[in-house]
């Protein structure tokens, strides 16, 4: 397979090329471009759509849910701030803390 447009993408992975765009725009799918920067979807990126999709109903997620794992992945920051508060979330002490710093880093602000 050389590659499959956009529209041919959508009709093969059951996914709409709109929702299509919006997977690439959050770095959930990564088509290859041709040189005039068409998207080119091949047989990796129709079985990474698939497998998104078996993933989503498996576990009951939404694109968001996705969304936000791949920015946990890639923002090593964000990972350890939500590490942090969901570390306090058992511990009413911690949790208390944890908004004490973000109100004074507001206030700061």
């Amino acid at each position: 397979m050389d590659g499959l447009t956009v529209s041919e993408a959508g009709t093969h992975s059951g996914w709409s090329p709109r929702m299509l765009r919006y997977l690439e725009r959050f770095g959930l799918v990564a088509p290859r471009r041709t040189s005039a920067g068409y998207r080119l979807y091949g047989l990796r990126e129709l079985n990474q759509l698939r497998s998104l999709a078996e993933l989503r109903e498996r576990f009951d997620l939404q694109i968001s849910d996705l969304v936000f794992a791949a920015r946990l992945q890639r923002e090593p920051e964000l990972r350890r701030a939500v590490d942090g508060w969901l570390a306090g979330i058992d511990d009413d002490l911690a949790w208390v803390e944890w908004e004490q710093r973000k109100h004074e880093r507001l206030l700061a602000a």
